[in-house]
């Protein structure tokens, strides 16, 4: 494996799971790379105030800031233990205060009760999932009738054509298919917005619970 090959196959992993010094920095380049899709997911939400928000997979940790402006209590999700840390250390008064609440879980067993949830987002966190079913069956278990979720995904046409994912284990799936597991959870799309901006290109499903 040559150089370009190795790096590409280190910055992948650390994409699915941050860990360590480079998992910090790659946590920084999260935040940074996708502020607008990560900032229209929440702006997605609607939040009017007091509401239960959760964040699955939440990486560097901007949704949970973002979330925390607009809701009374926020849940953050994560598998990666060193995005877990940097977030005990952002959102200490939050956490002592009891308005953010932190889980290391996966999306498909969230730590959370039935019905608990006004709103939820997730953004690029679907590659990363073998089991789609199981994992939209615990959005739609967690959420609330009437409530929110919104799913931020990339391009897959976009993302098809670099080698960075295509050669790296990320699950690639036609919007369609990503549409079609979501209803079979019962999670209704009501809108799909195609994000311009950046080399990729995101899509936003906003989706509830009837």
């Amino acid at each position: 494996m040559g150089l370009r090959e190795s790096f590409q196959a280190g910055l992948a992993r650390q994409l699915g799971h941050p860990n360590g010094l480079r998992g910090r920095v790659v946590g920084a380049m999260l935040n940074r790379g996708n502020r607008k899709p990560i900032t229209e997911a929440v702006a997605a939400l609607g939040l009017a105030g007091g509401e239960t928000a959760v964040d699955i997979g939440f990486g560097g940790g901007l949704g949970l800031a973002l979330l925390l402006r607009k809701a009374g209590t926020v849940h953050g999700v994560e598998i990666s233990t060193t995005m877990l840390d940097r977030a005990r250390r952002t959102f200490r008064r939050e956490l002592a205060a009891n308005r953010l609440w932190l889980h290391e879980a996966p999306i498909t067993a969230l730590p959370l009760e039935d019905g608990s949830a006004d709103a939820i987002i997730t953004t690029n966190t679907v590659y990363f999932v073998a089991d789609l079913d199981g994992a939209f069956a615990e959005v739609a278990r967690v959420l609330k009738p009437g409530g929110a979720f919104v799913l931020g995904i990339g391009d897959p046409e976009t993302m098809s054509g670099s080698p960075l994912f295509t050669e790296h284990g990320f699950r690639i799936r036609p919007v369609a298919d990503v549409e079609a597991a979501l209803a079979r959870a019962g999670l209704k799309v009501r809108h799909h917005e195609r994000l311009g901006g950046g080399q990729i290109g995101f899509h936003l499903l906003v989706t509830g619970r009837e």
